[in-house]
């Protein structure tokens, strides 16, 4: 054990369990409520009803189907709304004239709620897969488009400086200097933007037509009044969340390890 904490520093840390403490007492409460018949177990089941209802859904293999399909709209919308996002505040935050040309009314789009978007979107692009995945590049674009507008911005003027006393191209600062430089804001945009994407992913699947998803798992779950299906998927929708959020802030970390300076 004492070779592999060696090879394995991460192994020496003790798992701190108080964070678990408060879902734990709110599971206990619930089984209590429903085992001592506090509320209506028609409206609110049991955690081993839930616990029944996952298991059918996982071994029958529909709720990695409904996952499965939910993920994949999640990615695709993530990866457009991003790049189209990054180009945007790129372009922003190095032409002066583009911002304000275009700044002013950008600033005042992202005043408007996300939802107010659905009428018009669902004109452009009806109520099928590509009003969704429109749906979700329009959350992760804002904020990865104002982040990366405000990393370029901040870059400091000493640095163009150096760029211009070395000679680098245009192309070499943006790509040596520019966003480097920017790179921290850039990846809170996509952080953001990560976890604004799935909650678009499961807000696009109530909105707009029906199909596989585990928004829709749930909302199946709610028509038929079987509040076992609504209970597991809203589980699953925060397990989801949780990961995607832990898995952007490793990427960041380990994607800006460079910056980290041994002092």
């Amino acid at each position: 054990m004492t070779d592999l904490a060696k090879r394995f520093p991460f192994l020496q840390r003790r798992p701190d369990l108080r964070g678990a403490v408060v879902p734990a007492g709110l599971v206990l409460l619930w089984w209590l409520a429903t085992a001592l018949q506090w509320v209506d177990t028609k409206i609110v089941a049991s955690p081993p009803a839930v616990l029944d209802a996952f298991w059918q859904a996982a071994v029958g293999g529909e709720l990695w189907h409904n996952l499965g399909a939910s993920l994949q709209r999640n990615l695709t919308g993530f990866v457009v709304g991003g790049l189209i996002g990054l180009a945007f505040g790129t372009l922003l935050g190095l032409s002066r004239l583009a911002e304000r040309l275009v700044g002013p009314t950008f600033h005042a789009a992202k005043q408007i709620a996300l939802f107010a978007w659905i009428p018009l979107l669902s004109a452009w692009f009806g109520f099928g897969e590509p009003a969704k995945v429109a749906f979700i590049a329009l959350a992760v674009f804002y904020p990865v488009a104002l982040n990366s507008f405000e990393g370029i911005r901040a870059t400091r003027v000493e640095l163009y400086e150096v760029a211009r006393v070395l000679g680098l191209s245009r192309t070499q600062r943006l790509f040596k200097l520019v966003l480097p430089s920017a790179a921290p804001a850039i990846f809170t945009g996509l952080h953001l933007g990560l976890i604004y994407a799935w909650l678009a992913t499961i807000g696009a699947e109530y909105f707009f037509s029906a199909g596989p998803g585990i928004g829709n798992t749930m909302i199946d779950g709610r028509e038929h009044f079987e509040m076992d299906q609504v209970l597991y998927g809203l589980v699953v929708v925060g397990a989801v969340g949780l990961l995607l959020n832990r898995l952007a802030a490793w990427i960041e970390t380990r994607t800006l390890a460079w910056r980290v300076r041994p002092h």
